[in-house]
């Protein structure tokens, strides 16, 4: 009668798809991460950079799929933390280490790394334990990681003591706590469409300007607008979020 007892307290019911489906989205950022770190591994640094743009698009979508199914979990926001580590902070700083400190940088190089790194667990770990609605307390890690990877895939040349400073920069912002626009509540019900026109029409001006640049100017407009007050999610938003949950 006891083993039953015990097999029964065995049994688990299964996990519900709308919980799994953001975590194996999730799964393919890390991914991205890791083979981003291979490739850069056998100098196939170009490939590895668009990786991490390719993390970005899982590390977006895995939220707005959570979200949209109702799959929000403990477990969802610990393991999209440490899918950042690895996609937007390990990958990124490796990757541009290789490319501008490996060889003149020497243990500067390698410190100034390690503190970007650290920097963004440090952000994640934060970003986890302090919750606010609205804009960002720092630089997010996702836009850390692009912000140099920017540097490599439009082919810019950075001499070691510019790319140790950038690297110092970028580690400094996401411990700020400078705010930043969040781009992710912005809905299609709450959404400027005139002002996103606007944005498009300037994206599309900006490639015909800067070609193979694109990703660098798009990168440093979000890195700075946070020191220069603009929040880019209010100013496309319809109404304002915070507003509206006061006034409830």
């Amino acid at each position: 009668m006891g083993k039953k007892v015990y097999r029964k307290r065995m049994i688990r019911k299964p996990i519900p798809i709308r919980k799994l489906l953001p975590n194996m989205i999730t799964s393919g950022s890390i991914l991205c991460g890791v083979m981003s770190l291979v490739l850069a591994f056998h100098g196939h640094l170009v490939p590895a950079t668009w990786l991490t743009f390719m993390a970005a698009f899982f590390d977006l979508m895995d939220g707005k799929v959570a979200r949209s199914l109702g799959g929000d979990s403990a477990f969802g926001v610990e393991f999209d933390s440490l899918a950042d580590v690895v996609s937007f902070g390990a990958a990124p700083g490796m990757i541009f280490y290789i490319s501008y400190l490996y060889a003149f940088g020497g243990v500067l190089g390698a410190l100034a790394t390690a503190f970007y790194v650290l920097c963004g667990a440090l952000r994640l770990a934060r970003f986890n334990v302090v919750h606010s609605s609205g804009r960002f307390q720092g630089l997010p890690i996702p836009a850390g990681g692009l912000f140099l990877m920017s540097f490599i895939a439009s082919g810019v040349v950075l001499h070691p003591l510019m790319a140790m400073t950038i690297a110092i920069i970028a580690g400094a912002l996401m411990i700020s706590s400078i705010p930043y626009g969040n781009l992710k509540h912005l809905s299609k019900d709450n959404i400027n469409i005139l002002r996103l026109l606007f944005l498009i029409g300037c994206f599309v001006t900006i490639s015909v300007v800067f070609k193979e640049k694109i990703a660098l100017v798009c990168a440093s407009v979000y890195v700075l607008s946070g020191p220069l007050g603009i929040d880019w999610g209010r100013w496309l938003a319809l109404r304002d979020e915070e507003e509206v949950a006061d006034n409830q």
